[in-house]
């Protein structure tokens, strides 16, 4: 797709109606906006004051005490007094249901968490949305998909100090922009054969979240062809929460023009 196929009202229909939804998934009433704490857990036994039971870990499952008058709904089964979770994968959850409330166990960085997510919590119940830029067809650009001979396993930071985050890097991709020949390491994405890239560039800190954005791209075709359409680059939850883990770009995707597309900073950062 060059630049010269976009239909410029179509674009931009699209992108508002993909936009919008987006918005809406990152505040519902249980996303990320809703959390309310960041537990590490341990051997220890721990309470919080926005969950239910006592939490500990011994390294590959956790195990939650529920008291008198406390319950949890888990798949659907209401669970009272000791309760054992089967091992959580690394960056995998289960989500635990307490009245109107969600109780979030993961597992992040090879540590086990719990992330109670309230639905009145004021981030949520305040949020008015992300300021963007204006979608802009010249951020549509043409790239290629490079496959590594194997998928190499890449040690990135994370927000949360201490933590680091592994993902398999499929390969990178490569493309052109003001002159320059630019490369970013991909990780699997979402979608089945679909990429996502951890990037920083120019505007990062400036007008864009400093730590990262991430951008989703459609699976390479046959040639290796895939579109990136950095209109479409977005915040992690780390750009609203201090409750986030968010993994941090490979060193080597940061760029060193300014993309001005995508999501911008959140209002009052």
């Amino acid at each position: 797709m060059t630049v010269q196929d976009i239909d410029t009202a179509t674009f931009e229909r699209d992108w508002a109606d993909w936009h919008r939804g987006h918005e809406a998934v990152r505040a519902g009433e249980h996303g990320f906006l809703a959390i309310t704490s960041l537990n590490w857990l341990s051997a220890e036994p721990q309470r919080f004051p926005d969950a239910p039971g006592t939490w500990r870990s011994d390294g590959s499952v956790v195990t939650v005490e529920l008291g008198e008058g406390e319950e949890l709904v888990i798949d659907g089964a209401r669970v009272t007094g000791p309760y054992t979770f089967g091992p959580i994968p690394e960056r995998g959850g289960v989500n635990a249901v307490a009245g109107d409330a969600v109780i979030e166990v993961a597992r992040r960085g090879g540590y086990d968490i719990v992330r109670p997510r309230h639905p009145g919590h004021q981030l949520r119940v305040r949020y008015t949305g992300t300021p963007t830029y204006g979608p802009d067809p010249q951020w549509v650009i043409p790239a290629r998909f490079v496959p590594f001979g194997e998928p190499r396993p890449t040690t990135v930071g994370a927000v949360a100090e201490g933590v680091q985050h592994v993902y398999d890097a499929p390969g990178y991709v490569e493309f052109e922009r003001d002159g320059q020949q630019l490369r970013l390491t991909a990780f699997n994405g979402y979608a089945p054969g679909g990429l996502s890239i951890l990037f920083t560039d120019a505007t990062s800190g400036v007008t864009t979240y400093p730590a990262n954005r991430s951008l989703q791209v459609a699976a390479p075709g046959p040639d290796g062809l895939v579109t990136l359409d950095f209109n479409r680059a977005v915040n992690l939850p780390c750009a609203y929460t201090q409750f986030a883990t968010c993994p941090l770009p490979p060193a080597e995707n940061h760029l060193p023009i300014g993309v001005e597309a995508g999501e911008k900073l959140p209002y009052g950062s």
